[in-house]
């Protein structure tokens, strides 16, 4: 398979990389240290094309390929890692449910004003009982009328504290059929939040919690049934949490190569030492090989939702490898790496949490496990014979 980029994909990478140099790159480090949304970055880059890149254009999207949005979203962190994130929700996950399907009146109220940069989606799946078992949610969406009560909580939602809207799972009814997922717009009676409590990546959430919150039909987005289609579009913001974690590897990486070409000890650079050079060349055989499983995971998909084993397979090598190419860039930058004076040391934070969210390396490998075996295999202990 051939991952030589087109001539149109290398003429959109340059672009998006004058814009991040003319935009980004002044202010880099005081954006990665604190937690604010950053609107003003994301007002730039709808003005820019650069969210709703694989959004059909009779969405009010770019009408690009999944390919376009990973070549978008690494080419900012390669810059600016923080500003990546604003990619991330406005092109991966919760925004490309809501763009698949939505109604063409949830994507005039919601999509669009997201897709100009003035609104935020988040997706609310993780409860305090339902993590990777994600089919163990209890908030219940009970009938009322035309519509539905909410009752329930969340937790450890990205983007959640400052989220206009989210794509909150509920359970319309039992098992697996029964889950489902509607528009939860902040300021609705009885949707209310927790005291915000800090990541180690600096992040701050709240647990959010759903009081009788009515939601009408106007904003019900998958009823019963849904769990797979929603899944499907986990997926793709699986491809962009992948995406994010190997470019600020590699943002470390390069941070480092040029500290160990110019530091000297024992007056000589450090990157004459030998030890120091076998370090990199095993850093840079993680990032490329990381990278190639990525565009495998991201061509293969086109414009539709990428295969499940693919991204499983995509981001335990993304995860892993960006995170350890962070450690190892910082252990080589000693002090300057640890400290807050470089950006290598929030890469080691950040890529560490990716390890977490959207999936862990455990849970991808037993989804893969399936596809090698030819069979489900449930984590759940046997039921007791009749």
């Amino acid at each position: 398979m051939d991952f030589t980029f087109s001539e149109e994909q290398r003429l959109f990478q340059d672009s998006v990389r004058a814009f991040a140099e003319r935009h980004l790159a002044a202010g880099a480090l005081e954006r990665a240290h604190t937690d604010d949304y950053p609107w003003d970055i994301a007002k730039l880059m709808a003005d820019q094309g650069l969210l709703g890149i694989t959004i059909p254009e009779a969405s009010g999207g770019q009408g690009g390929t999944l390919m376009d949005a990973v070549i978008a979203i690494q080419t900012i962190a390669s810059v600016c890692p923080r500003s990546a994130d604003v990619i991330q929700a406005g092109n991966f996950g919760p925004i490309r449910v809501l763009a698949e399907y939505g109604t063409d009146d949830q994507k005039e109220r919601l999509l669009k004003p997201m897709l100009a940069g003035e609104k935020v989606i988040a997706v609310a799946m993780t409860e305090p009982e339902a993590g990777s078992a994600a089919t163990d949610l209890k908030t219940a969406a009970t009938p009322d009328g035309d519509g539905y009560r909410i009752n329930g909580t969340k937790v450890f939602t990205t983007h959640g504290r400052y989220a206009d809207v989210l794509l909150a799972y509920v359970r319309y009814g039992p098992g697996l059929d029964g889950i489902g997922s509607v528009l939860i717009e902040r300021g609705l009676d009885g949707f209310t939040s927790g005291t915000p409590t800090g990541f180690l990546s600096g992040e701050e959430w709240t647990q959010l919690y759903f009081d009788d919150v009515y939601i009408g039909p106007e904003n019900v987005l998958l009823k019963e049934g849904g769990f797979r289609k929603q899944i499907a579009g986990f997926n793709v913001e699986r491809i962009g949490n992948a995406s994010r974690a190997l470019a600020l590897g590699r943002y470390a990486f390069e941070t480092a190569r040029q500290h160990v070409m110019t530091r000297e000890q024992f007056g000589r650079p450090l990157c004459d030492f030998q030890g120091i050079q076998w370090k990199f060349a095993d850093m840079k055989i993680l990032l490329d090989a990381a990278q190639l499983l990525l565009y495998r995971a991201a061509t293969s998909a086109d414009r539709g939702f990428p295969s499940a084993e693919e991204t499983s397979i995509a981001k335990i090598a993304c995860n892993q490898n960006g995170f350890q190419v962070a450690h190892e860039a910082m252990q080589a930058m000693g002090g300057a790496g640890y400290s807050q004076d470089s950006l290598v040391e929030y890469c080691f934070r950040r890529t560490r949490g990716w390890l977490i969210a959207g999936g862990s390396p455990e849970m991808m490998k037993n989804r893969i496990a399936e596809d090698i075996f030819e069979r489900r295999f449930s984590q759940r202990p046997p039921r007791p014979p009749k």
